[in-house]
């Protein structure tokens, strides 16, 4: 089984734990997602792309939901990689 491409890592200031996680797949964030208290929903979203987000009812499904739309994004530029 090879290891997941994107690192979810948890924020923390002062050593305290907080509601909010990035991704990243090597030294690039690709994703981040954080809990809204006002809405009791996780929302995610990726600095790769305007306009991308969306809300998922924890954290693991929020970061879940990142993964696919980042892979789904990334098969357009799959042309510019794969040689013959």
């Amino acid at each position: 089984m090879r290891p997941p491409l994107i690192t979810w890592l948890q924020d923390h200031v002062a050593d305290v734990p907080l509601r909010g996680f990035t991704g990243r797949a090597g030294d690039v964030i690709v994703g981040r997602c954080e809990y809204d208290g006002s809405n009791r929903l996780w929302t995610w979203w990726t600095p790769l792309a305007e306009d991308v987000w969306g809300h998922a009812p924890n954290a693991e499904a929020a970061q879940q939901h990142c993964e696919l739309w980042l892979r789904d994004w990334l098969e357009n530029f799959r042309g510019f990689f794969v040689t013959s």
